[in-house]
């Protein structure tokens, strides 16, 4: 068992070399235009086309690689993570650059999607006397705390490895920034050669069966929950820097501050949502957006009061961070019979979602004023509430329907 928790936690280092390689990019985009002889709105296509990539393909790509042994996807997945950053060290051509955004943008999802299932699997592998834990007789709440360890990668990412790679990049070099990226991928892809059982695909599930699941009205009630989630967080979050330098008035080494503070709260926040997940799925997941509806309303009014608003950030990190782990939740109920494609659907609509809540954000901004930003947040959480409330009343006709014995001739 001892060996399994190291395997999780070796997916989670991987899982926090993917994001420091997705994220870390924005910090040093100006330092990049500069290397690279290009116009800023042209380097900020090595961001966008990133996840562009990521919400077209991943469904598609997790689907080819369902039949491949998955510690070997795993292990080529994180690989190329390594060599795409060892690319962005060596090059000055942003043409090459591009290429090895999107590259390792295709593999992203289904690193995500084989990792979560993979972790979740070992957690619930009973151990070597085949014993079982009364309280957890058949490792749901053990499943849950693995997906929960890979997620605090995610976390951890956002953190430090985001303001790691902009501080490298500033006080030493850009290609030192991205030699760091490399060697931690590099890390996991030899952790996971080393701790990962070999995982052969057993009975392979066709592909009809996957994409059977896109058949169910509840899954794209669920779908669309998760993206609406997603815009309500980062219709906000993605102008965290211009709400509090505007409306707070903070400066830049407040704003650096904060960002710091607000990963770190991300990192405890996340494991108190799993364990919040582990005792009742379904309440904790309804009241995800009505947390974020009260954060909103939070924000929009202490914005402008600054020691307030230090301890507003605090709590509005809390809540952010259990967005991942709450949705991934959410949809994987949905698609436990095929839980990789299923997080493949999470990881594409779940940036889909992040792009149409920084599309709203920066539509409110433009046209009402970065004051009123948190209300595009907070209308997107009320109509996530809505929709799951939609999705779960049709659990609860369908439970109906099901007792209803039939009326003898």
């Amino acid at each position: 068992m001892r060996k399994t928790s190291a395997a999780v936690l070796v997916l989670a280092l991987g899982v926090f070399g993917i994001i420091t390689t997705e994220m870390g990019i924005v910090g040093v985009l100006p330092q990049l235009s500069a290397e690279l002889g290009v116009q800023p709105s042209t380097a900020g296509w090595l961001v966008g086309a990133f996840a562009l990539v990521i919400a077209v393909t991943g469904p598609f790509t997790t689907l080819l690689a369902s039949g491949i042994n998955r510690k070997k996807v795993l292990a080529a997945a994180i690989a190329v993570f390594a060599l795409s950053n060892a690319v962005y060290a060596l090059t000055t051509q942003y043409e090459v650059m591009l290429a090895f955004r999107v590259i390792p943008a295709v593999f992203h999802p289904v690193f995500f999607s084989v990792a979560l299932a993979t972790a979740a699997r070992m957690a619930m592998t009973k151990d070597s006397e085949g014993a079982v834990d009364a309280v957890d007789p058949d490792g749901s709440k053990a499943a849950t705390r693995a997906t929960t360890t890979v997620f605090a990668g995610v976390t951890v990412g956002f953190a430090f490895g985001v303001p790691l790679t902009s501080y490298l990049a500033e006080h030493l070099s850009l290609s030192t920034a991205f030699w760091f990226a490399a060697l931690v991928n590099l890390v996991a892809f030899l952790g996971i050669l080393r701790l990962l059982p070999d995982m052969p695909v057993g009975q392979r599930v066709s592909y009809g069966t996957q994409l059977s699941v896109l058949k169910q009205s509840r899954m794209w009630l669920t779908i669309t929950s998760v993206v609406f989630i997603f815009a309500s967080m980062f219709s906000v979050y993605g102008y965290f820097a211009e709400y509090l330098g505007e409306v707070t008035g903070m400066n830049g080494s407040w704003v650096s501050a904060m960002l710091m503070a607000f990963g770190i709260v991300m990192i405890l926040g996340n494991f108190a949502f799993g364990s919040l997940l582990q005792r009742n799925l379904t309440r904790t997941a309804l009241a995800y957006p009505v947390l974020c509806l009260l954060v909103y309303v939070l924000v929009y009014a202490i914005g402008p009061r600054f020691a307030p608003m230090v301890v507003g950030v605090l709590v509005w990190g809390a809540v952010h961070s259990g967005g991942l782990i709450v949705t991934q939740s959410w949809l994987g109920r949905d698609a436990r019979d095929v839980p990789e494609f299923g997080n493949s659907l999470f990881i594409s609509f779940s940036n889909l979602g992040i792009t149409l809540g920084t599309a709203v954000g920066g539509w409110v901004i433009s046209s009402a004023g970065t004051r009123r930003l948190p209300w595009a947040g907070a209308g997107f959480a009320v109509a996530a509430l809505v929709v799951m409330l939609v999705r779960l009343s049709l659990d609860r006709a369908g439970k109906r329907a099901s007792r209803i014995e039939p009326v003898p001739a």
